[in-house]
């Protein structure tokens, strides 16, 4: 029995331990995702190894060390505690012109749910609608809504990469990109709100480190940091929304943020947790929106299931100008910048975008 403990304990060291190689291989990157589940086997196996009798010294060991992932593993997801510092404050007041609302749904491309989508939106109304994983026949069955959103853009796909957007708000400048892979786009364009403030947005669903997808984390993280040195050389107000297929506390989306100066709205208010919709153990945030420290959040939410495996994010940010003195952005410095590069360079990308401070 101390045996099956001590192979046991052995396992969330090891998950714990293996997100600090750098390697870029999904064997490796995955234990970046479950650390809230990780936190709770370490704590489940000290228990039950305390309570098994006879326990030689190194298994005293293994429980201290698992103690130390416990914490270690809460301590990478604390910032989305209610205890900690919001990034983006609260809005006061009613909406107004420069309000913006966001809904972002990745559908799964073989649901048929259609009409839970269509009610949704219906429900909540947003200036701002994107589906990921949406091909012909989601393109076909969600044309009811061009009737209320009138500016649209349409990547029907069959690879699961398919993207559309639909939107209320005049869209101006619109561009479909291919960061890394020509069959990997996102959506980038300006938004007029109806305040007549020009803000620009980026629609991002980068292909994530796992079987049958991208055996490296690489192409991922290629995207997001190409993004946000784009993000960087401009400045324009900003939001970045999708499915990006790494969670809030890796090291590639901490990058992202300090590459691009954006801030993250739920820090401080939750986990949001968008995946897996069908299996409550296994969940972690997937879906995320990022925005430039101009804005102020109104509302943030994780909707009910539509049938897909992610639940919908929906969201009301208010432009604020003023917010800036009070909200302040996460700063690079030079490594960071370079790590950035030599993760762009690796991924060999269509689209580069030139650093001339720090190339």
């Amino acid at each position: 029995m101390n045996l099956v403990f001590g192979v046991l304990l052995c396992l969330p060291i090891l998950a714990t331990l293996l997100p600090f190689l750098r390697c870029s291989h999904w064997t490796v990157r995955i234990f970046d995702f479950p650390r809230l589940q990780i936190a709770f086997l370490s704590l489940v196996l000290i228990v039950l190894s305390l309570l098994a009798s006879n326990e030689p010294m190194w298994m005293v060991g293994l429980q201290i060390a698992n103690g130390a992932c416990f914490a270690y593993q809460l301590y990478k997801i604390s910032a989305y505690g209610p205890w900690h510092r919001k990034q983006v404050l609260d809005a006061q007041g009613e909406d107004d012109g420069r309000t913006i609302s966001i809904l972002n749904s990745n559908v799964l491309t073989p649901n048929r749910d259609f009409q839970k989508v269509l009610d949704m939106v219906a429900r909540y109304q947003p200036d701002l609608f994107l589906t990921l994983e949406t091909d012909a026949w989601w393109e076909d069955k969600l044309k009811p809504l061009e009737q209320d959103y009138p500016y649209t853009v349409k990547i029907p796909l069959d690879n699961l990469y398919g993207m559309h957007l639909y939107s209320r708000l005049e869209l101006s400048d619109t561009e479909i990109r291919h960061w890394v892979k020509e069959d990997i786009p996102s959506i980038v364009s300006d938004v007029i709100l109806r305040s007549g403030d020009k803000i620009k947005i980026y629609c991002l669903h980068p292909e994530p480190p796992a079987p049958g997808e991208s055996d490296v984390s690489t192409p991922r993280d290629a995207e997001l940091l190409l993004a946000g040195k784009e993000i960087n050389h401009t400045d324009e107000t900003v939001i970045v929304f999708g499915d990006l297929n790494d969670v809030a506390w890796s090291h590639t989306t901490r990058l992202f943020q300090k590459i691009s100066g954006l801030l993250d709205p739920r820090v401080g208010r939750g986990l949001f947790n968008t995946f897996h919709a069908h299996h409550w153990f296994l969940r972690w945030p997937l879906d995320h929106m990022f925005v430039s420290n101009d804005f102020l959040v109104k509302k943030l939410l994780r909707l009910g299931n539509v049938g897909s495996d992610h639940f919908p994010v929906y969201a009301k940010f208010q432009y604020y100008p003023k917010a800036e003195a009070l909200q302040p952005e996460l700063e690079a410095d030079a490594e960071d910048h370079q790590d950035a590069n030599a993760t762009i360079a690796e991924a060999e990308p269509i689209k580069e975008v030139v650093d001339t401070k720090y190339d």
